[in-house]
């Protein structure tokens, strides 16, 4: 009589085969010139990153970017300002008072707006 054990269940395997998903066995390379090379390098330095992770989290974010996930958080803070200079403003230049309480507001309003309106910019350009 022979004996089989099930070394593995189903449920393990495929939680292995999600795992590996998650793996990194992808290479992407790109010739630079020196001059690229070391400003690569440079940047790499000043945070503190191997190069490879640098490049890593470039590529992601433009990816993310350009899928209209996240917006740059440049822009994102630019029409943040804008925001509230548009709100604050009109009031002030027609004479109405503004509160502490609706500054409050208004900032508040803005926080969870910015992002939202400049990933519409991206969108529409």
């Amino acid at each position: 009589m022979r004996l089989f054990v099930a070394l593995t269940d189903e449920h393990d395997i495929a939680k292995r085969a999600m795992e590996r998903e998650t793996f990194r066995l992808i290479n992407v390379c790109a010739k630079l010139s020196r001059r690229e090379q070391l400003d690569l390098d440079t940047l790499a330095a000043r945070r503190n990153m191997p190069r490879g992770e640098l490049i890593r989290q470039l590529i992601l974010r433009e990816l993310a970017f350009e899928n209209g996930s996240e917006p740059d958080v440049m822009l994102a803070e630019i029409v943040g300002v804008q925001l509230l200079l548009m709100n604050v403003l009109k009031p002030l230049a027609t004479g109405q008072r503004l509160t502490a309480t609706a500054f409050d507001d208004t900032v508040a309003e803005v926080h969870k707006l910015k992002k939202t309106v400049a990933r519409k910019l991206v969108q529409e350009k």
